[in-house]
This record gives C-alpha cells, sequence and structure tokens, in this order.
C-alpha cells in the first residue's frame, strides 16, 4: 500500500465537521489518556492489535494524538497522528455500522489539523487503504515508489533487506 501526501495548508474547516457530527448524535473529541484501556480494546475487536499498538504511542504524546468518535457512550471511531513517524497520520478506522456517516471525514480533518497545529505544511497518510477518499476528501496526493515504505514488516520470516550486514 502507497503513501500519500497532504498539503496541511489547504485543509477543509474542521468546526463545520465538528458541528455536523454532534447534530448528528456523534462526538468527535481528542481522547483522555484514561481511556486508554476502552479505546485499545475497541481498536482490536475491529481492526488489529498492530493498530492497538500505534495508537498507544499517541498517547503518550503530549497533548494525545488520539481522536475518537463516541455514539452514546461508545467508542465507534478513532483516529491518530504522530504514532508511527514524525508526520504521518494514521491509523484510523470507523466501526462497520458507522461507515458511510461522515465519521471517518470528521477523525481524518481532526487529525490533520493536530498535525497542522504542530507546525507540519504537509502530512504523510501512511499505507492507505482508500486512496480515492483521501484524495476526495483533503486534496491527497501517491507519493510514488511509496510501497512497501516504513510498513514493510521487520519481523516476518523473510529476514533482513538484502542490504543489511549480518551483525557480529
Amino acid at each position: 500500500m502507497a503513501d500519500m501526501l497532504v498539503n496541511l495548508l489547504q485543509l477543509p474547516p474542521l468546526d463545520p465537521l465538528i458541528d455536523g457530527m454532534r447534530q448528528a448524535g456523534v462526538v468527535v473529541r481528542r481522547a483522555a489518556p484514561h481511556e486508554i484501556t476502552r479505546v485499545r480494546r475497541f481498536v482490536e475487536e475491529h481492526f488489529s492489535t498492530v493498530w492497538a499498538d500505534e495508537i498507544s504511542v499517541g498517547y503518550a504524546n503530549k497533548p494525545v494524538s488520539v481522536f475518537l468518535a463516541i455514539r452514546e457512550g461508545e467508542v465507534i471511531g478513532f483516529s491518530a497522528y504522530e504514532c508511527t513517524r514524525r508526520g504521518f497520520f494514521g491509523p484510523t478506522g470507523v466501526a462497520g455500522h458507522a461507515r458511510g456517516k461522515g465519521v471517518g471525514l470528521a477523525l481524518l480533518v481532526a487529525s490533520l489539523h493536530g498535525l497542522a497545529q504542530m507546525g507540519y505544511a504537509y502530512g504523510i497518510i501512511g499505507g492507505v487503504g482508500p486512496a480515492e477518499f483521501y484524495t476526495r476528501a483533503v486534496g491527497a496526493t501517491l507519493i510514488p515508489d511509496s510501497t512497501p515504505g516504513i510498513y514493510a514488516d521487520p519481523l516476518s520470516d523473510a529476514g533482513p533487506p538484502s542490504s543489511a550486514k549480518p551483525s557480529r
């Protein structure tokens, strides 16, 4: 999966998205440290342990670099930034029953605004799945030759890259 580049100087405004979500009964806000266990369980149940590991880094950041979408006291989505690498957005996910209702867009834009507030002019969306969504939502463009990027599995059975020298 390729990476994408986003111009953070041209993001859509966040407030209308947050207000629209609130009118639909969904609260989108920055996560709090005391919620890590519940959020981690949500991510593991709906997505993967790897993603749960990644967002744990976001909980160590100050401020926390994880956003949540909550409906009736339950997590229905999350997004994170500055977890896997500096300037990177992700991981992010929305529960199946809540997809297609603007939740993912609100979480994406909230996190990208977080990167912009840190002083970045551009952000990277790492290992994208729905490239068309990111292009439509925030004008992201594919980064040539970015596969497998930082997500190549160094713990796989394939061993070290051919350029790596064996240690003695």
